[in-house]
C-alpha cells in the first residue's frame, strides 16, 4: 500500500487539506460532474459520446475512492434534477460513475508497484476493471432490465436476432449496446483521455501537497 489505509480511500490533496479546502474541492469536483452530465456529450450517428468515464476517473484520482464515489453520485443526481430531458433517474447510471471514480482512487492512489512506469499500469488496471464492473455489469444490467420490463425497442429484436438468432438476451444485449449503440468506441475515447490527463494531474504540485512532518516520521 502506498499510503496506508488512508490512501486506499482519501488522496493526499484531501488528506493534508483543511476542512474549508476539502468542502471547496469536493464542492468545485461535484460541480464538474453536474456539467458534464449536463452539457458535455454529443452524437455521432447512433454512438453517443461524452466524458462522464474520463470526468469520474479524475474524481477518484483527485479526491480519492470515498470522496470520488460521493461526487459521481450527486452530480448524476443533481444534474438529473436541474434537467431531466424528460426522462425518469437511471440510478444505475449515476452508481456507474461511482465506482469509476471508487476503482480510480483506490488503485491509483492506494498502491505503489515500485518501478518506474507504474502509473501507466496502474490506469491501465482501472480501465479493464471499469469497464468490467462499471460499463458492462452495472450499466448493461440495469438498461437490460428497464428495457425488460417496458419492451425492447425494434432495433434491438432486429440486432440481436440477425446476429445470434432466437429472443433478446442478456448478453446479446450487451452485445447490442457495446457494439451497435457503441458504447464500447465511447469508452475507449474516454479512457485514452485517461491515459493523457492522469499523468499531467499526478505531476501538479497542487495536487501532491506536502505530507505533515509528523506523519512523514511515522
Amino acid at each position: 500500500l502506498k499510503n496506508g489505509i488512508k490512501g486506499l480511500f482519501f488522496s493526499d490533496l484531501i488528506r493534508y487539506a483543511s476542512l474549508t479546502k476539502k468542502i471547496a474541492y469536493i464542492g468545485v469536483t461535484t460541480a464538474l460532474m453536474i456539467v458534464t452530465n449536463m452539457l458535455l456529450e454529443f452524437k455521432m450517428a447512433d454512438i453517443q459520446f461524452s466524458i462522464t468515464i474520463l470526468m469520474s476517473f479524475l474524481s477518484g484520482v483527485l479526491l480519492g475512492s470515498v470522496f470520488g464515489f460521493v461526487c459521481c453520485m450527486l452530480g448524476d443526481a443533481i444534474g438529473f434534477l436541474i434537467n431531466s430531458g424528460g426522462f425518469i433517474y437511471m440510478p444505475w447510471v449515476g452508481l456507474s460513475m461511482g465506482f469509476v471514480a471508487f476503482f480510480a482512487g483506490l488503485i491509483i492512489n492506494g498502491f505503489d508497484f515500485k518501478f518506474k512506469g507504474q502509473l501507466y499500469l496502474k490506469i491501465a488496471i482501472t480501465c479493464i476493471i471499469t469497464f468490467i464492473v462499471c460499463s458492462i455489469f452495472i450499466n448493461s444490467t440495469g438498461f437490460y432490465y428497464y428495457n425488460l420490463k417496458l419492451g425492447f425497442s425494434t432495433a434491438v429484436i432486429e440486432y440481436v436476432a440477425s446476429k445470434f438468432g432466437g429472443t433478446v438476451t442478456y448478453w446479446g444485449y450487451v452485445a447490442y449496446r457495446m457494439i451497435f449503440k457503441g458504447q464500447i468506441y465511447n469508452s475507449i475515447f474516454n479512457y485514452a483521455l485517461c491515459f493523457a490527463f492522469v499523468p499531467i494531474i499526478k505531476k501538479l504540485k497542487f495536487f501532491n501537497p506536502e505530507k505533515p512532518q509528523k506523519e512523514t516520521a511515522e
